[in-house]
């Protein structure tokens, strides 16, 4: 990374209480908008007994309520499809007619939300820092991106705005078509990086060398851009995919089009970084997810589930909506770069929390501990649930897969040493059942951290 890392140069020249202060004078205008044009936001702030003119710093908006969260969101769709005849949500705060572009949610956990909807000068806003965030990976003039999600209406689209702005040319195939398409299309295009999944990145490790009979190694990458779920920030995961692929792995996210963020050139993973500051508060806001009460966001260390609000947004603003990610923030200068800004890891969904005798398990902080056991495993698993989460009887059920070269009668020990390392890590004795290399497969999508014996 450069020390260009803000979008905007002259975040380059401050530093970060004058970020904030940028941050706080642009902050009343945009709750004033949300207020006056939506109904929605008009209703939340009248009901939390506060006007957008009391709003004045982020210490203000922190004692404010989370106003939303995707249960309201999905609600709020519903709404504007009955009375208004539109999915965008009565938080829509633009005419309709001014919608330049929409992506939807995956719709893994319920009904997909239109979070992704900009207009024009939304997006005029946002690509310059989708720009900025992939140029920090490398990305630039006459790079060819193998973009490989699903795509149509999907959230994921957002970021092409952002590479062609570079003038890097998207390659973006419909997830859907299948790997077999996706590596012919790398073959004939010869791209300079793929964008993915961390799950995809790690399949194509083993399928390209069927399909084409080539390693990834081969396809002379100069960068691995991952998104979608927490992959290289586990160590093992990062080590395993730039070995494969002779290249560095880069882990980069905008949840709700918001907290754009992205991590170093580093050996060692040190978090997504905010490059925006001025598109959001997100990395300034923290709430705890059970309880949705302010978490001090400016300790270094800090856990709690991010809380977005938007700074510059006309057609779908976010205004305190927790969306669900789980971060733990650091405050302290980067060791891999030097951003001074603050950096986000992701610890989880809250949708994701396991409470076991007690205990928040998240299901990232069980792969990371299992991940330290590769080769002895694939680093892939299953949590098994018998009722619907949160809660879960003990003992915690858990599918792991192990390495092709373990015999069965190594089986007992290695399971008996990984309910160890949980233990001491995360405080849980798991029961584990140990499966065959192949029998947990990797899927083009979001590979599923849970099987739901609940629901069949």
């Amino acid at each position: 990374m450069t020390r260009s890392f803000y979008a905007d140069p002259a975040l380059n020249r401050m530093d970060p209480e004058e970020i904030r202060r940028h941050q706080e004078s642009k902050l009343p205008a945009q709750l004033k908008y949300c207020y006056e044009h939506s109904e929605f936001y008009r209703q939340k702030f009248d009901d939390a007994g506060a006007k957008p003119e009391d709003i004045r710093t982020l210490e203000d908006l922190r004692k404010l309520p989370v106003f939303m969260v995707k249960d309201d969101e999905r609600r709020s769709a519903e709404l504007s499809l009955e009375k208004y005849g539109h999915p965008f949500g009565l938080h829509l705060c633009a005419p309709v007619e001014d919608i330049y572009l929409t992506g939807t949610t995956s719709g893994t956990t319920g009904m997909p939300t239109f979070s992704y909807t900009f207009t024009k000068k939304d997006m005029e806003f946002l690509a310059p820092r989708i720009a900025a965030r992939m140029a920090l990976a490398g990305v630039g003039k006459g790079d060819r991106v193998a973009f490989f999600f699903a795509l149509g209406i999907y959230a994921t689209t957002m970021t092409l705005w952002g590479l062609r702005r570079l003038g890097a040319l998207p390659i973006d195939i419909d997830a859907r078509a299948g790997t077999e398409l996706f590596l012919k299309f790398i073959g004939l295009t010869r791209p300079t990086y793929i964008a993915c999944t961390p799950s995809l990145a790690e399949y194509l490790i083993i399928k390209a060398p069927l399909v084409t009979g080539k390693e990834v190694g081969d396809f002379g990458l100069k960068g691995i851009l991952t998104t979608g779920e927490i992959g290289i920030a586990l160590p093992g995961i990062k080590k395993k995919i730039e070995s494969a692929y002779g290249c560095r792995s880069y882990d980069y996210w905008a949840p709700c089009g918001n907290a754009p963020g992205i991590s170093c050139d580093s050996d060692e993973y040190h978090g997504l970084h905010a490059i925006a500051p001025d598109l959001c508060t997100s990395y300034d806001d923290l709430v705890d997810p059970v309880t949705k009460e302010p978490v001090d966001s400016d300790s270094d260390g800090a856990v709690g589930e991010m809380v977005h609000t938007n700074l510059q947004r006309e057609a779908c603003p976010a205004v305190k909506y927790a969306y669900g990610d789980i971060v733990r923030i650091t405050t302290k200068e980067c060791p891999g770069c030097g951003f001074r800004g603050k950096r986000a890891k992701l610890v989880g969904r809250a949708d994701d929390m396991l409470i076991v005798k007690g205990v928040n398990v998240y299901p990232a902080a069980i792969r990371d501990v299992v991940a330290g056991f590769v080769p002895d495993v694939t680093g892939e698993l299953r949590i098994v649930l018998e009722s619907p989460p949160p809660r879960v009887v003990p003992p915690l059920k858990l599918k792991i897969a192990h390495g092709a070269h373990v015999s069965e009668a190594d089986l007992p020990g290695l399971s008996s040493r990984i309910a160890q390392a949980l233990h001491d890590a995360i405080k849980i004795r798991p029961e584990i059942r140990l499966v065959g290399p192949e029998d947990l497969p990797k899927e083009t999508r979001k590979t599923p951290v849970f099987e739901k014996i609940y629901e069949e």
